[in-house]
């Protein structure tokens, strides 16, 4: 006799798919990576931005790797890009042209439409 129902289990799906691999993976083309730092650059969070440059700096062979190619000490590169980092710009410039980028400047959308 049977007192409760067979429960028939199904194969669940993941409640997210993880998205980092294609993300890291889509960071090693050079322009993905400058586009996704410009985004990030153009929200204005320091801290997006600097989760920005983490995610590059992995795609490109991690923190350790990106480290010895700038010089700078590997711990002192993750406190640098850690969320409460704030990275001076020669560590900026070492870390982007490590990762094969560079900083830009350009007149923002609505000072270029004034002067026009």
């Amino acid at each position: 006799m049977t007192i409760g129902k067979e429960r028939k289990h199904k194969a669940s799906a993941p409640a997210s798919v993880a998205h980092r691999p294609q993300l890291l993976e889509w960071l090693k083309d050079a322009e993905n990576a400058a586009a996704y730092v410009d985004a990030a650059l153009e929200q204005g969070d320091p801290a997006g931005l600097l989760q920005a440059l983490r995610n590059v700096a992995e795609s490109r062979g991690g923190v350790s790797h990106i480290a010895r190619k700038t010089g700078l000490n590997r711990e002192a590169l993750y406190r640098t890009l850690s969320k409460g980092g704030n990275p001076q710009l020669r560590s900026l410039a070492a870390i982007l042209g490590a990762t094969g980028l560079r900083l830009s400047v350009r007149p923002s959308e609505a000072k270029a439409r004034k002067a026009a």
